[in-house]
């Protein structure tokens, strides 16, 4: 029955209000219980469905029908999936948005995926967050800005497009040509993945590193940070690929931890000892034992250095007699390595060795001296630091300070140069090269011991091929200048998970400079030019920005294809207060691609002081295009380009390994979504695969596989099941004339609009929070507690048996509607098909109308009813214990008396209930039962087959100000009354006879 103003429930309001405040009624205050929310039965608990009526009363039953298809699979579900697409226009729904008013701009500013290969899981994992993101915002009225981008230089994409033709007889401008070709093949198969996987945005609007406008965009960035200092020439070493002939910066390195170097303890003899070092004891002669992983370096040593503040022992091997010099730290150690005692015959602080100077083992006339550094430790080795400062980032740090020569003996080919002597000239340093030093060592007599040393070494991330260090002339960007200023940037931006940001703050740290010139033709050029004598580089504002501008109308290529008077014209070089054009040649370097991706906030956001919202990519980006685009930024604009980083893991195989086709665990996201060949491999569809994403926890690996797909696709198909449900008794009503007044609602039906809200409030703090995992938690916790356990199978027999215009039909109807209405739009984000299959199916809306163009969940602060959420959620309470008391049997079947003591408890029942006594009531629809009898104390003659139970409810009112602990006792006996043939309900007078409700229903209708 219609509860109305004049109810118990709202005296009850205005009883408590005189308890507490003036004009505070129950339905404006929150109250809490310490019950929990019922268990609620299942429709078998329930009653039979009515489909088993006889033929003469089923047509009389409102049973759901819908068009809406429960499952959808295979060959069906994909046309479904384009189709849909096509009529609710996807492709052009980025535009719509654009062009509409809105108040705020989410800018999602995309990192660009590599153009060098086709689409993968890795791809699917980024793009599908970003555009859950960006759906979410756009739904909320915000107008994105989302421009889909691709990083189109590079050594990878050069290789793969030469493939076994090499560089060998092709000019520049030929290998870029193939490169470019390549790069907008893998573009073309990516771009046509990322439709169909649904993502937002305006494809024939994205942006292209190798793009005119975008280069000339970079090299004005190149040109404030060169005009400010930060970006000079040098020589000095850097990490150089062999396999690729070019330095490499460190985020184009993989360290592999299998490495396996041959490691040498090597003697250096001391012919000049330390002032500080007493000789009593020494006659013998001491040698300086060294470790080295690289034996290929010895012939450039330059030095060894010690830690000052160390304390250093002479020691005398039992064995042999020699006399070693070693860290006393390291003593015990080396004892065991060389498997002999080692006496001590003098302990020295570090400071004392200053002075000494050593023979160079296999470079009898070369002396080299010992001297402090701070980057020696004790963890391995003996203390003493052999130092090729060609060879090393610290060695060089160390040759600075004490003006040590600086001689590179390996070529661009990883291949020993003249310098290093006849013996090891042109062998390649990391095999025969090696072999040979370590021959030479052994000759001289300074090999103490080698052995196989396991340990993590940088590889070349393009070829997988080991690096060295060389020093090369390059041009490089002083980070050590910027670390300062970028490390305040990054404290006002926010970082998902917060615990990335330490490893932001340490990648920081650890670069000292950023090389970023590459000896490769695909690339942008850095515009210098060198004198031809001197080989002085020429390079200025002016210069870069004509550069800039032809960049701009005719793209990079024109570096090679214009003749030089037209790159350096006269009035440039007037202004450059240069010679002649004939006394330069153009530079052959290019810049470091993460250069080209750094710089793409200054090509892409619109205006020159604009912060993305938020830039969104894998965990390897800390240390690439976050920080490239960090530093650049702060370089040009004393800012981060983002107001947030979200940083999520990589995508693994279900056993969590890294995907191999050696180990065949890749997953092809065309095969989940389009099928395979085997029937292991179905046609799961595009939303799936979103499913797949959001539904992960991105901050840690993603693991993919069939368990994680057909999870996908089961949790997808039990929403179905819902929504159609939904949709079924919604068949023929028009929520814009048809629906009802929350005022007017049975209390029940306001109850769940309070529980939508308060869903509303939780999904969309999830998506803002980029958890779209926690948002199918909420979800699913809202549609299997809320809806399937507890108000769907409460209001069937409502739905199914009530007159079809009946105020408690309609009153259901219109919940039913905004129910299904904000479950539709929560979903979208991650599943735009089938959120708009939904919505082509639902009522209430114009033909053409599609959800993404309509809003997002439009909840009412009308529908928030603390008051009304405390008397269902009591009636719940009673309900548990009255079901609890009857396990396994049909609660239908049964009728209740509760009693409860007078007060606040039995008002809130009153309300929903003000007869004494009612199978019609909103009381009997929660508790499902035949009738339910409402009084101050259970009767003395229950009958003897009664099951009688107990429990109590506290109120607890504004944090404690009012509490009520109340006590209830239940009777359940069984009914005296029949099944009604028509709607189950054990309401009728006898078997044969229709119940009061469905008398006149019946009457009517024949």
């Amino acid at each position: 029955m219609l509860l109305c103003r004049g109810s118990a429930l709202s005296r009850t309001v205005a009883r408590l209000g005189r308890r507490s405040h003036p004009g505070d009624g129950l339905l404006h205050r929150t109250l809490s219980f310490s019950s929990s929310r019922c268990r609620c039965l299942s429709s078998g608990e329930v009653r039979a469905e009515s489909g088993s009526a006889p033929a003469l009363y089923r047509d009389t039953v409102l049973l759901p029908r819908s068009e809406f298809p429960m499952k959808l699979t295979g060959q069906k579900l994909l046309e479904r999936e384009v189709q849909t697409q096509q009529d609710c226009g996807f492709a052009d729904l980025y535009s719509w948005q654009r062009e509409r008013k809105a108040k705020k701009e989410f800018c999602l500013h995309d990192g660009p995926p590599y153009a060098n290969g086709d689409p993968h899981v890795g791809h699917a994992l980024n793009k599908i967050l970003k555009d859950i993101r960006n759906r979410f915002e756009m739904l909320r009225g915000r107008q994105i800005h989302f421009l889909p981008g691709w990083d189109c230089h590079g050594l990878p994409i050069e290789l793969k497009a030469l493939g076994e033709l090499g560089t060998s007889g092709l000019s520049p401008l030929q290998i870029r040509q193939k490169a470019r070709e390549f790069a907008q093949g893998a573009i073309a198969r990516q771009k046509a993945a990322f439709q169909r996987w649904g993502l937002m945005a305006d494809w024939d609007q994205c942006y292209y590193t190798y793009d005119g406008a975008y280069e000339a965009a970079e090299l004005k960035v190149f040109q404030e940070m060169h005009s400010k200092g930060l970006i000079y020439q040098d020589y000095k070493p850097v990490f150089w690929s062999p396999s690729s002939r070019t330095a490499l910066a460190e985020a184009e390195l993989e360290y592999n931890p299998e490495h396996v170097s041959r490691a040498i303890y090597a003697t250096f003899p001391l012919s000049t000892l330390p002032p500080g070092m007493a000789p009593d004891g020494l006659e013998g002669g001491v040698s300086v034992l060294v470790w080295t992983t690289q034996p290929w370096t010895i012939p450039a040593n330059q030095a060894v250095c010690y830690m000052p503040n160390a304390q250093y022992s002479v020691v005398n091997r039992a064995d042999n007699s020699q006399l070693l010099l070693v860290a006393t730290e390291r003593t015990a150690s080396v004892a065991a390595l060389l498997g002999t005692e080692l006496e001590t015959v003098g302990t020295f602080t570090g400071s004392q060795l200053g002075g000494g100077i050593c023979t160079h083992p296999t470079i009898p006339d070369k002396l080299v001296p010992l001297l402090p550094a701070n980057h020696v430790t004790m963890a391995k080795g003996t203390g003493l630091v052999h130092t090729a400062p060609a060879h090393g980032m610290e060695d060089y740090s160390v040759a600075s300070h004490f003006k040590l020569s600086v001689e590179c003996i390996v070529d661009e080919d990883g291949k020993f140069t003249q310098l290093a002597g006849p013996e090891l000239q042109n062998l390649p340093v990391m095999k025969e090269g090696t072999d040979r030093v370590i021959s030479m060592l052994e000759d001289a007599g300074a090999l103490v011991k080698e052995e196989q040393c396991v340990h993590s070494y940088p590889y070349d991330w393009r070829t997988k091929q080991p690096v060295v260090i060389r020093p090369s002339k390059q041009w490089f960007i002083n980070t050590a200048s910027l670390k300062d200023k970028a490390k305040e940037a990054l404290q006002k931006v926010r970082v998902l998970p917060e615990s990335a940001r330490g490893s932001l703050l340490s990648m920081l740290d650890r670069r000292t400079y950023w090389c970023i010139s590459r000896q490769r033709s695909w690339g942008v050029p850095i515009p210098v030019f060198y004198h031809r004598e001197t080989g002085e580089a020429l390079i200025n504002k002016h210069i870069v920005s004509h550069i800039a501008t032809l960049f701009k109308e005719k793209g990079s290529d024109c570096w090679w294809q214009l003749p030089i008077e037209t790159l350096l014209p006269d009035n440039v070089l007037k202004k450059s207060d240069a010679g002649p054009v004939t006394d330069y040649v153009r530079g052959e370097d290019v810049l470091d691609i993460w250069f080209d991706s750094g710089a793409s906030w200054a090509a892409v956001l619109e205006e020159s002081d604009t912060r993305a919202d938020a830039y969104v990519e894998g965990k390897d980006q800390i240390g690439g295009w976050f920080q490239s685009s960090l530093l650049t930024s702060v370089a040009v604009r004393n800012k981060a380009p983002y107001k947030s980083l979200m940083v999520h893991g990589f995508a693994v195989s279900e056993k969590g390994e890294k995907m191999s086709k050696s180990l065949g665990n890749v997953v092809d996201p065309d095969v989940v979504i389009n099928g395979g060949k085997e029937p292991s491999t179905p046609a799961y569809g595009a939303d799936v695969l979103r499913w797949w994403v959001a539904e992960s926890n991105i901050f840690s690996e993603v693991q993919i596989g069939p368990s994680a797909l057909n999870s996908a696709r089961d949790s997808i198909g039990k929403l179905r099941n819902t929504l159609k449900f939904l949709l079924g008794n919604l068949q023929g009503f028009d929520p814009r004339t048809q629906a009802v007044d929350p005022k007017q609602m049975h209390y029940i039906d306001q109850y769940m609009l309070h529980q939508l809200r308060e869903y509303s409030i939780k999904v969309t703090d999830a998506y803002s929070e980029y958890d779209a995992g926690r948002a199918i938690r909420v979800l699913q916790a809202f549609i299997n507690r809320e809806l399937s356990s507890f108000y769907f199978s409460i209001i069937k027999d409502r739905l199914y048996c009530d007159p079809e215009d009946s105020l408690g039909r309609r009153s259901c109807q219109t919940v039913l509607e905004e129910i299904l209405d904000g479950v539709t739009r929560s979903i979208s984000p991650i599943l735009p098909h089938l959120a708009e299959e939904v919505y082509l199916h639902a009522p209430g809306h114009d033909e053409g109308e599609t959800l993404f163009r309509s809003g997002w969940i439009k909840s009412s602060s009308v529908w928030r009813r603390p008051g009304l959420e405390e008397a269902v959620e009591g009636a719940c309470a009673i309900r548990d214990s009255f079901l609890s008391s009857i396990p396994g049997k049909n609660a239908a079947q049964y009728d209740l008396t509760i009693a409860i003591e007078p007060g606040l408890l039995f008002e809130l029942m009153e309300s929903l209930q003000e007869e004494a006594s009612s199978t019609s009531s909103q009381l009997a629809e929660l508790m499902t039962v035949a009738r339910v009898t409402l009084t101050c104390a259970l009767p003395r003659d229950l009958p003897p087959d009664a099951l009688l139970s107990h429990g109590t409810f506290l109120i607890n009112l504004e944090g404690g100000v009012i509490r009520e602990d109340s006590a209830y006792s239940i009777a359940a006996v069984p009914t005296a009354a029949a099944r009604c043939p028509r709607c189950r309900r054990y309401t009728a007078e006898s078997a044969d006879c229709l119940c009061p409700r469905c008398q006149p229903i019946v009457s009517q209708a024949h």
